[in-house]
């Protein structure tokens, strides 16, 4: 059944129990049917609804397993781990040994961090399991989360020999390849898949995403479009391919493929911020927040729609917008250094120093190693004529980054500004032994042509003498 037929189909089962609830009538629902609007509300991430979904499904079938199952699935999402356990131990009375029943006790294992145990309950379902594959999957993605690549590499091929269109399996076994430096070898491996079946769109797919991590993205576009050269509806092909003409800078290659991915699957918050983000590429900032805004109306948690807003606000210079969208991006998402950066960045535009310092603080404690966070840190300082405290911070990024010449020369700056000018020469010359053709940046701090010409002369100096 085609993608977009099927969410049709999960639409107006959907919109049949809205209704329902709306009028407080009881509609007569089959029992597949249940769990389609379940399934539709858990991949929402409606929780509440998804409960109510099964609390009338259960007025209709109460002694029903797989309503039990949907129950328990939603507890764990909903981190009502007790809940869920004393549910999966009651279906186990009506139904021992079913394989679905012991699958979720090993996925609730999984989520409580008891790895071992949801290895061993996977592997107790896996003789009666009809989707083997899934059960290979869940065996290989624990392995993977105890650091245990070899055996998650094993359980992954097991997975994809058994079905090539596990898509969970297929990333998960090139993101351990890549992890063990075994991505490249293993190319024949994916290969072979083709050898064996050149009219398998999954195997043209898999080997894009094997190139995609390699970073050969012409390779990887090539094989994306062998798939859909065989599945014309393939929409996870068309994301893929659009993510790597985003890498190759071929923006409108890129939103092209995005929206073909839309056109088949239907909106999402994924797509509309990939398109976003493809607009905000080409500078077309309005259409970027349009789209940006169409991906936090489907999903408000997501953050990286909000972020995407409060990019292209900045790049328009609306520095007080951009602060609102960043602080909603920063909010849900505390840890990712680049909200935090341009947060800290925004700030200081709108002049709110105190919070400027702060932000940048914070990003360089989650990304020490980025050079740009201290220079754009300590320039604060510099702007206000406080040499000390700026030369104090570029040299606390020289403890975490001790080969950034760019640091050094922006510590000769620093001292120079403060009147130290044998400690400014002293820096000067590490910067030059790391990297020789960056000192042009320290004429951008000193626009008088006599400073200009002295540094000149020692540079030059140094460069007679060793190079």
């Amino acid at each position: 059944m085609p993608e977009n037929f099927k969410r049709k189909e999960e639409k107006e089962l959907v919109r049949r129990f809205e209704e329902s609830l709306k009028n407080k009538s009881l509609l007569y629902f089959e029992e597949e049917q249940y769990g389609k609007i379940v399934n539709y509300y858990i991949e929402i991430d409606k929780l509440p609804f998804a409960l109510k979904a099964i609390k009338q499904a259960e007025v209709q079938y109460p002694f029903s397993v797989d309503i039990m199952l949907d129950k328990a699935s939603v507890f764990m999402r909903m981190g009502r781990f007790e809940n869920a356990e004393e549910l999966l131990e009651k279906a186990e009375k009506f139904q021992p040994n079913d394989p679905e029943i012991t699958m979720q006790r090993g996925s609730l294992s999984a989520l409580l961090g008891n790895f071992e145990e949801a290895i061993a309950y996977f592997k107790r379902s896996e003789e009666n399991a009809e989707m083997k594959d899934e059960v290979y999957y869940n065996i290989g993605f624990a392995y993977q989360s105890i650091s245990d690549y070899k055996m998650a590499i094993t359980y992954y091929k097991k997975a994809i020999e058994y079905n090539i269109n596990n898509e969970n399996s297929l990333y998960e076994l090139a993101y351990c390849l890549d992890v063990t430096g075994e991505l490249e070898p293993s190319l024949e491996y994916y290969k072979k898949f083709i050898d064996k079946d050149p009219y398998s769109e999954y195997a043209w797919y898999n080997l894009g995403i094997v190139y995609n991590k390699l970073l050969n993205f012409e390779k990887a576009i090539d094989a994306y479009e062998f798939a859909l050269a065989i599945d014309d509806e393939f929409s996870s092909a068309y994301f893929n391919m659009g993510n790597a003409y985003m890498n190759l800078n071929k923006f409108n290659k890129a939103l092209d493929a995005y929206k073909k991915t839309l056109e088949i699957e239907g909106a999402s918050a994924e797509t509309y911020c990939c398109i976003g983000a493809a607009y905000e590429k080409m500078e077309h900032y309005d259409i970027g927040i349009r789209y940006y805004q169409k991906a936090s109306k489907i999903d408000q948690f997501y953050h990286e729609a909000w972020f995407g807003v409060g990019v292209c606000m900045s790049f328009q210079e609306k520095w007080y917008e951009a602060v609102h969208f960043l602080k909603k991006a920063m909010n849900l998402d505390s840890e990712n250094a680049l909200y935090v950066r341009f947060l800290a960045e925004a700030e200081f535009k709108v002049g709110n120093v105190v919070s400027s310092l702060e932000y940048y603080s914070m990003v360089a404690s989650l990304a020490p190693e980025i050079p740009t966070i201290w220079l754009d840190w300590s320039v604060i300082y510099f702007d206000q004529g406080e040499y000390e405290k700026a030369l104090e911070i570029v040299l606390d990024g020289l403890e975490e980054i001790p080969e950034d010449a760019e640091l050094y020369y922006r510590a000769v700056v620093y001292l120079i500004h403060n009147g130290k000018y044998n400690e400014a020469f002293t820096y000067l010359e590490q910067g030059l032994v790391l990297d020789f053709e960056k000192h042009v940046v320290l004429f951008d701090f000193f626009p008088k042509l006599e400073t200009q010409k002295s540094l000149f002369k020692v540079i030059e100096q140094y460069r007679k003498n060793n190079l």
